[in-house]
């Protein structure tokens, strides 16, 4: 038997960091010039990962939304409360005030700090600052960071990303100051919520009974337990699957040659990751499977510009070959990283229709959105039947890029 138990601790602080990096440093991210993650809401733009994502395609975030609250279950019915214990970003900021503390002299035990006035203060100032970082990188995906700190120099910053500031610190300043632990044993609904989840074979930790013999009631595992539980009394609602009770228990168990009695487990009946095998979780599992395809699907198969075409309220203006012009208006915005070079045709029922009006070689930056006027030439008719118009936006070779329809009344004759 080692002497140097595997612990589980190291492992889940090198994954906090890991997450808080990438939290931070995500909005510093570019992709093709453009943050890999932002909601610009003056352009009403979602840049994700090198796409651009404009205000119609809304679909495509509510698409995006069902596929993460399955997400959600699959992994909360597979790791069940894993998430809080190792990645939740509360989890994290406690654990770095924790480790403030106890870096400052202060003994803290079960989530309970006892600071004299000067690590009182420390730990305030402390708390205002880790705070601040949270609402400015909350910011920072809504504005780039670059021109967040140039605005912020400058005094240009606006009320809006200083209240957004102001409001999240205020939260966060507040929970770590008087919640900490106690938001996650009282106040946290996912905990509630996972406890309906709960699956047969859901991981989660466990003192086994059959071992209990075995336990010499040193207390360690309820020394440690950030939400002071005793997980020798079974499953409780609190428990944040954190591990620091099956860390305690090894190194107490190795120094009398025994393996620790706490351990993860897939469920309670001893059968492993077979117990995931069950209709409820496989159900799930299938249903984020074809979400998650038909999402991928949809988003690869995006035109890489949109066209929306509006009738201008010029009127219709006869003439003197026998047709008359109908005016229109088309938006284009280009999804893409690259600049293109586009013309846009219309075809009717008796085939192409003649178009009056810069139309062909449109350049469009990526990520541009420009307006275009033009003039549609339609053969009056001494009818007033509705036609249905097809324009199509082709690129620099002449590939149809997207079309869109639109309905035109055929000019009667007789019109001024």
């Amino acid at each position: 038997m080692t002497t140097s138990p595997f612990l589980l601790g190291p492992w889940r602080t090198a994954f906090q960091w890991l997450t808080t990096s990438l939290l931070l440093g995500l909005p510093f991210l570019r992709i093709g010039g453009e943050s890999v993650l932002r909601l610009d809401l003056s352009e009403r733009s979602l840049y994700c990962f090198g796409q651009l994502f404009r205000l119609e395609e809304l679909y495509l975030l509510l698409f995006a939304c069902i596929v993460l609250i399955l997400a959600f279950l699959f992994l909360t019915l597979v790791l069940g409360r894993v998430w809080c214990g190792w990645a939740c970003p509360q989890t994290t900021l406690v654990d770095l005030a924790e480790a403030f503390a106890r870096r400052i002299g202060v003994k803290v035990q079960n989530g309970r700090m006892t600071p004299k006035p000067w690590q009182q203060l420390l730990l305030q100032l402390f708390y205002l600052l880790l705070a601040l970082l949270v609402g400015c990188n909350l910011t920072w995906y809504f504005i780039e960071p670059v021109a967040f700190f140039n605005r912020l120099w400058n005094g240009q910053l606006g009320v809006a990303p200083l209240v957004t500031i102001a409001v999240t610190a205020s939260i966060i300043y507040l929970d770590l100051g008087w919640l900490r632990r106690l938001f996650c044993r009282e106040f946290c609904p996912y905990g509630r919520f996972q406890t309906a989840l709960l699956d047969p074979g859901t991981l989660a930790l466990r003192f086994h009974p059959d071992e209990a013999p075995r336990c010499i009631r040193c207390g360690a595992c309820t020394r440690v337990c950030p939400t002071a539980i005793d997980i020798r009394r079974g499953y409780q609602i609190e428990c944040i699957n954190c591990g620091r009770c099956l860390d305690a228990c090894r190194e107490v168990m190795v120094k009398r040659q025994q393996l620790g009695i706490i351990r993860y487990t897939f469920g309670s009946s001893g059968r492993g990751w077979r117990a995931l095998m069950n209709p409820r979780l496989l159900l799930v599992a299938l249903a984020l499977f074809a979400g998650t395809a038909g999402l991928t699907l949809a988003v690869a198969q995006r035109a890489p510009v949109s066209l929306k075409v509006a009738r201008s309220a010029a009127e219709i203006r006869s003439l003197p070959d026998g047709q008359s012009a109908v005016f229109y208006t088309v938006y284009l915005s280009n999804r893409s990283r690259n600049p293109l070079q586009l013309t846009l045709q219309a075809t009717g029922e008796a085939g192409e229709l003649q178009l009056r009006g810069p139309t062909r070689d449109l350049p469009l930056a990526a990520g541009e959105r420009r307006k275009v006027d033009f003039a549609l030439l339609a053969p009056t008719s001494s009818s007033a039947d509705l036609q249905t118009i097809e324009f199509q936006l082709l690129d620099a070779q002449g590939a149809i890029l997207t079309r869109a329809d639109a309905t035109l009344r055929r000019p009667q004759k007789g019109l001024p």
